[in-house]
């Protein structure tokens, strides 16, 4: 396979939906023009992160895959620029509802979608109020630049969903994200949430990209989230790993960009197969791992 140019896009998010989704079409055209061949956009762009509150009414923000705006825009945008686009948005199932990615070919049309497996459940980041556990497994797909591997934010924390994503043949793996503060843990996350992920390009020998948004995003009192104050600051810091884990575009905690990175999975694959990691492995002595 041929080299591939991968473009993350960081952005803010304000309150109108169309404004998002207007926004985010004039990043991908922008990294298209620089000649991206897959496109990675931050995690539920299309609103501000209503995880941070609970209030009944986010619940009809979800639609179908068939139905939802930003997945409709992008499909033709991927299209009409012949890139690979992940979509991340908010699924409704019947009477489910989802964290999910739309994976849309360079021609436009939708591969599949997966559903975020891990769900956090904290002070701030109250998804489990609104999403049920994926159902969908692990999954990579293969497209017009190569088999890829997708997971969402929390997912990221997580070796395991890295190491099958790679079992599956993944040549990329692609983590739309939405992270910042932590007002509980009262620590700075960012420099943990960016080694765990270059561990799993390492460990892999595998290019690893996260899309993360910027900006504070402000929740106010209401009758309808039990008079909640808060905020979250989303510290950007978008980046994309080489296979060996190193940092090879990066954004910084505030600016609204898109960052490229040619990658070449033919010598990733030279990689793989000249360390052993795969090679060497013995999943009959791994069974410990579903133990606890």
């Amino acid at each position: 396979m041929k080299k591939l140019t991968l473009a993350v896009i960081q952005m803010s998010c304000a309150e109108e939906r169309e404004e998002n989704i207007d926004k985010a079409a004039r990043l991908a055209y922008e990294a298209a023009d620089r000649g991206a061949n897959v496109i990675l956009l931050p995690e539920l762009f299309e609103t501000p992160y209503f995880c941070q509150q609970r209030n009944y009414d986010f619940y009809f923000l979800a639609e179908s895959v068939e139905d939802n705006p930003a997945v409709k825009r992008f499909c033709s945008i991927a299209k009409q620029t012949g890139t690979v686009i992940p979509v991340s948005f908010y699924e409704k199932c019947g009477n489910t509802a989802f964290n999910s990615a739309a994976v849309i070919d360079a021609n436009g049309e939708i591969l599949g979608v997966y559903r975020k497996s891990h769900i956090p459940d904290d002070h701030f980041y109250q998804e489990k109020f609104y999403f049920s556990p994926g159902d969908t497994g692990f999954k990579v797909w293969d497209t017009r630049f190569g088999r890829i591997g997708v997971g969402i934010c929390w997912d990221q924390w997580f070796p395991e969903a890295a190491r099958c994503m790679a079992l599956m043949g993944a040549q990329l793996i692609l983590y739309p994200t939405a992270i910042g503060s932590e007002p509980i843990l009262n620590c700075d996350s960012c420099p943990q949430w960016r080694r765990v992920m270059q561990g799993h390009a390492a460990a892999n020998m595998i290019p690893v990209a996260a899309a993360n948004r910027i900006g504070t995003e402000y929740v106010l009192p209401s009758e309808e989230n039990l008079r909640q104050s808060s905020s979250l600051t989303f510290y950007g810091s978008s980046f994309i790993t080489d296979a060996t884990g190193k940092i090879i575009a990066s954004s910084d905690r505030k600016s609204e960009e898109v960052i490229i990175a040619e990658l070449d999975p033919e010598a990733d694959m030279e990689l793989r197969q000249s360390w052993g990691v795969f090679r060497d492995r013995r999943p009959e002595l791994y069974g410990r791992i579903t133990e606890y």
